[in-house]
């Protein structure tokens, strides 16, 4: 099983282009060793030709350019994205559907409940690709159970409900309900190797830590450093649990859940805001994350299990 980041950074990509903090005014001077990120998504495929498109993020016309794979080739028309998954509704995640919408056919949609309702009536991307290329919509379950892609027949994956928060746009929001976000665990039937992908988290449970212990990689939340980044920088009020998102350090952060998983797993972060600190990778932040062996994801980064 193949797994392709295509974005790896939060909401805004990196650099974001109304930002001036010192992160993404120093890449643009070119006075920082780092590297732009476009907005979460990662796609994943069993064959290597058809792939399953994990959220759809704006900057999706710029990673299907840069991942050939996306674009086979087989006729005049086509795309490798045969389905596309939606971890949850936020608008970094779901608005590039809208430049999907030169499809020949309906496109394969999975989303749970929650998500499909507030993409129906909140910000209502359905109705607007209704006089497109429509959606085939299918609700996902959240309880485990094996999601079924006739699509894609090869591939094996479940979702289960996360503590985190549905966008600001939502009704909802404040008031978080099951299947508001969701976390994707892949399993690669010949090997048995499995893949768990979070890239909004704001708790880690016991269960949770249970079944990431199971997987070979974990792929999560990396949102912020600390808990205050945004407030610190004068950028929002809120605090990083306060908007769904587990910081990296300090009691009960990311690192510490992280160090409670076998030393076999590979643990990598994505979902990186512009304001993150380990995006520079002669940082401090950066060298933290090496000591308790964690990765960072880049755009073009490249997996198999």
């Amino acid at each position: 099983m193949r797994i392709r980041v295509l974005g790896s950074s939060a909401g805004g990509g990196f650099p974001q282009w109304n930002c001036n903090c010192p992160n993404c005014d120093g890449l643009r001077r070119g006075q920082l060793r780092a590297r732009a990120r476009t907005q979460s998504s990662i796609a994943i495929s069993q064959d290597g030709t058809d792939w399953l498109l994990v959220n759809a993020s704006p900057d999706i016309l710029q990673q299907i350019r840069e991942n050939p794979v996306l674009q086979p080739a087989r006729q005049i028309r086509d795309s490798g994205i045969a389905a596309v998954l939606l971890m949850d509704a936020q608008i970094d995640h779901v608005t590039g559907l809208l430049m999907l919408r030169e499809r020949r056919t309906p496109l394969p949609l999975l989303a749970t409940p929650e998500v499909v309702s507030d993409i129906s009536e909140g910000f209502p991307l359905t109705r607007i690709l209704s006089h497109y290329c429509g959606t085939q919509t299918r609700e996902l379950p959240v309880d485990g159970r094996p999601v079924h892609l006739p699509e894609l027949p090869g591939l094996d994956i479940r979702t289960v409900s996360l503590s985190s928060q549905p966008p600001p746009y939502s009704p909802f929001r404040g008031r978080p309900r099951p299947g508001d976000n969701i976390g994707l665990l892949a399993r690669n039937p010949a090997t048995g190797a499995r893949m768990f992908y979070a890239p909004g988290l704001a708790a880690v449970g016991p269960d949770l830590l249970e079944l990431m212990s199971g997987c070979a990689v974990v792929l999560v939340d990396g949102t912020f450093w600390t808990n205050d980044e945004m407030q610190r920088l004068g950028l929002s009020g809120k605090t990083a649990l306060e908007m769904g998102h587990l910081p990296q350090s300090g009691p009960g952060g990311m690192i510490e859940q992280l160090d409670r998983l076998p030393a076999s797993t590979r643990k990598i972060l994505i979902h990186i805001n512009n304001t993150n600190p380990m995006l520079v990778e002669d940082a401090p932040e950066r060298r933290v994350l090496e000591e308790h062996g964690i990765e960072v994801a880049f755009d073009g980064m490249e997996l198999e299990i």
